[in-house]
């Protein structure tokens, strides 16, 4: 099983180039004051660089990224897609009027009023991200799975730093589903963190409720309201490094569909995922792309920082003695077309420096497994 960190840039597809173009960023080199601001795929830029996945520890400065926009309890039923924005390219930060953006891809409403599928092409798979970041709590997905050999599905939280926690259902397994988690960015899959967890009834004809239950202790990983795993900060200890190997800092939502067997792709990669895709698989032919199914999400905040009807965002704020960065809250506006300082407080100790995690290819995928 695999970081979500390379199905961002999969999911993405061709709008990668695009953004190729620019002074890179990683933690031996910040973004320049002209483009202050680090993407998730280690290229600096201003305006929508500067929103959710800007990684601050790499940008021109800790503030050059907008606050990510605090945790408020959630629930959407994606029957109603009124506060979906479509188009994430139009997206400004503005929270009020969106809870979910279309990153890349297209959603497509689901029949017989199921919600809506996340679409898969020959042109690249679909990513949906919160608005809205996640410090600890409870995340609900009530979904449906792709089934296709080559096809992924995931629903994750990723934060800006690359903590990472996930549910993955690769190719045409219909009867399991992997869980994984990762801290900021590093990957190994000699000593994984990942998991395997059957169920009963099959995973891409029913809709099951699968529960991320974050705290700030201990990580658990539910399907239909049974804990099926659970893991304690404590036990996630690396005397290596002196460091818990444990998602700590505040996390966007996300769920996607993406291209794991196509040409190119790491032989792992391909085997891991069931093989290559088929594109003339009747399914294909006939709906004009593969898909998985998301119905409802719902988010259930416990953070443990002082969060007040005044506090919009959170903000890392510096390092402590030790170098590990620490988080505050801050009332500054989330909306790249407001501008101001606004106050930012420090409230909680997060985690050491991320690894870099430049994705610098269109299908970062290939390079993660040999």
């Amino acid at each position: 099983m695999w970081g979500s960190l390379a199905l961002a840039t999969i999911a993405l597809g061709a709008a990668a180039p695009a953004i190729a173009q620019g002074a890179t960023c990683n933690q031996t080199q910040a973004c320049p004051l002209s483009a202050p601001c680090c993407s998730p795929y280690g290229y600096c830029g201003k305006g929508q660089f500067c929103l959710g996945g800007c990684e601050p520890l790499y940008s021109n400065k800790l503030t050059s990224c907008k606050p990510e926009p605090v945790c408020r309890d959630l629930v959407t039923d994606f029957n109603d897609l009124s506060r979906v924005l479509m188009n994430g390219t139009t997206y400004d930060g503005n929270v009020t009027s969106w809870d979910w953006v279309v990153d890349s891809g297209k959603l497509e409403p689901a029949p017989n009023g199921d919600g809506a599928r996340l679409t898969l092409t020959e042109k690249g798979g679909t990513k949906i991200s919160s608005t809205r970041y996640v410090h600890y709590g409870l995340i609900d997905f009530v979904m449906q799975t792709s089934n296709w050999p080559g096809v992924v599905s995931a629903a994750i939280t990723m934060s800006d730093v690359k903590d990472e926690i996930d549910f993955e259902w690769p190719g045409a397994i219909t009867n399991q589903v992997q869980s994984n988690f990762f801290f900021l960015g590093h990957v190994n899959y000699s000593d994984s963190n990942g998991g395997y967890h059957n169920l009963s009834g099959n995973t891409a004809t029913q809709f099951h409720k699968y529960t991320i239950n974050w705290q700030p202790e201990v990580l658990e990983w539910w399907i239909d309201e049974k804990v099926v795993r659970s893991v304690k900060k404590a036990d996630t200890w690396k005397e290596s490094t002196q460091q818990y190997y444990f998602p700590t800092t505040p996390s966007r939502v996300q769920i996607s569909i993406w291209p794991a067997g196509i040409e190119g792709a790491a032989k792992g990669t391909v085997e891991w995922a069931g093989g290559m895709i088929d594109w003339s698989e009747p399914d294909y032919i006939n709906n004009g792309y593969f898909w998985n199914t998301i119905k409802e999400v719902s988010v259930s905040c416990t953070d443990e920082l002082p969060i007040t009807d005044d506090t919009t965002g959170y903000q890392f704020i510096g390092n402590d003695t030790d170098n590990v960065p620490m988080v505050g809250l801050t009332n500054r506006s989330t909306n790249m077309r407001v501008n101001g300082a606004g106050a930012v407080s420090p409230a909680s100790t997060g985690v050491t420096l991320a690894l870099a995690a430049s994705l610098l290819l269109a299908f970062p995928a290939m390079a993660w497994v040999a």
